[in-house]
């Protein structure tokens, strides 16, 4: 992280009560208990971080923002964040560094192609800006792409949502744990959750390293790691958690005008405000909770990017990492109660869990400080998995499922 403000390095004493109890202190549980403080007015809140404040998948993520989803409920949520995310700096008083310069998903077969229109038509109707752009518009719009004809995976078009970009994750999950600690939350970092206080089937609480704590109402928002903790409390929930790989480059005059995602090459890439290359890929086909990158999905992930840039052939890779993301059977989110009283859970976004960071906030405090579900996010209940109902987006990822 960028800088500790004073309060948030001198961790509090935990309480021992708190109305609502959040357990996991990244982007997600930070907006959480700023949207419960700032729109509920719930200020008895404590945000327990086993490591240290946006520590996990906060500092692990490619920074990309975008609301280009097929289906109606996902475009709903995902277009509720980007709003959030377009006025985000001035209510939170901190610049996230967010940059408006488009996505642009690129066809490179007649499926492709087909796809794409489908989506931006999807799009268009629940009101997310949305354009079809055939390869000269492509290569206007970013001219360092490589649109020849002659290549293995000619570009026939792509789609493009101007609104979209990219934000600075550091300064993102600082705005809210500032503004969270301003309004009164306890952030607690260092506090490990190891069970859970119980009577009956109700949860009162949550046991730690550093002594039980009880709670009106506990969210879990621990990304990668949440299916660990609800087995604490008896419960299984369908998902696995995989490491999704991504890497930097070394610092580079600014040249990349936009970001540039490929499914059929296998790639995003984009270009951070300090001028490193931003490139992600495709999950490690293995469960795991191991925090580095994978050789062979680095290498994969290179060659794709070469395929579109030739003009990076001589960049050096500076550093690879790999964050542990939440997959689901349909790749979107959980976020509500569970069959436990009083314990909720927020996770499996999979590769969409930075963009969705200010609506999956808004979302779960209004059903923390209601018990009941927003109607963004009521869609995505767990009861779905049951039901039949699901909202499968694993073609939204554009690379990783």
């Amino acid at each position: 992280m960028s800088e500790h403000p004073d309060r948030l390095w001198r961790n509090p004493e935990p309480r021992t009560g708190y109305d609502v109890v959040i357990v996991g202190g990244g982007g997600h549980g930070l907006a959480t208990a700023y949207y419960l403080a700032a729109n509920h007015g719930i200020r008895n809140v404590a945000v327990l971080e086993k490591g240290w404040l946006a520590g996990g998948n906060m500092a692990r993520n490619t920074t990309i923002i975008r609301s280009n989803y097929l289906w109606d409920e996902s475009a709903a949520i995902y277009e509720h964040a980007l709003k959030l995310w377009e006025g985000l700096s001035a209510e939170l008083d901190y610049d996230i560094l967010f940059s408006q310069r488009g996505v642009l998903n690129l066809a490179h077969t007649l499926q492709d192609v087909r796809e794409g229109t489908r989506r931006v038509h999807a799009n268009r109707l629940n009101g997310v800006d949305a354009e079809w752009l055939d390869p000269d518009e492509v290569r206007k719009f970013c001219p360092i792409v490589n649109t020849a004809q002659d290549v293995r995976y000619p570009v026939l078009g792509a789609t493009l949502q101007p609104r979209a970009g990219i934000a600075k994750h550091d300064h993102v999950a600082w705005a809210f744990a500032r503004k969270a600690d301003e309004l009164g939350v306890d952030l607690i970092q260092g506090c490990e959750v190891t069970g859970f206080l119980k009577h009956g089937n109700k949860i009162t609480g949550v046991e730690t390293n550093l002594g039980p704590i009880h709670a009106g109402r506990v969210g879990l928002a621990a990304a990668g790691h949440s299916s660990v903790l609800a087995s604490l409390a008896g419960i299984r929930l369908p998902v696995q958690s995989h490491p999704l790989q991504a890497l930097v480059s070394e610092l580079l005059e600014p040249v990349h005008p936009t970001v540039v995602m490929s499914n059929h090459v296998h790639v995003y890439v984009s270009q951070a405000h300090k001028g490193e290359l931003v490139m992600g890929a495709g999950i490690d086909p293995y469960n795991s909770y191991a925090q580095r990158g994978s050789v062979h999905v680095i290498e994969q992930q290179m060659a794709a990017a070469l395929e579109l840039f030739p003009i990076f052939a001589r960049a050096h890779v500076l550093r690879t990492w790999g964050g542990i993301v939440d997959v689901t059977p349909d790749a979107s989110p959980i976020i509500g109660p569970t069959p436990v009283d009083n314990l909720f859970v927020n996770c499996g976004w999979g590769t969409g869990g930075f963009k969705a960071t200010p609506a999956s906030g808004w979302t779960y405090a209004h059903t923390l400080a209601t018990g009941r579900a927003h109607e963004l996010n009521e869609p995505f209940a767990l009861e779905r998995f049951t039901t039949g109902a699901l909202i499968d987006e694993h073609g939204a990822a554009a690379v990783a499922h």
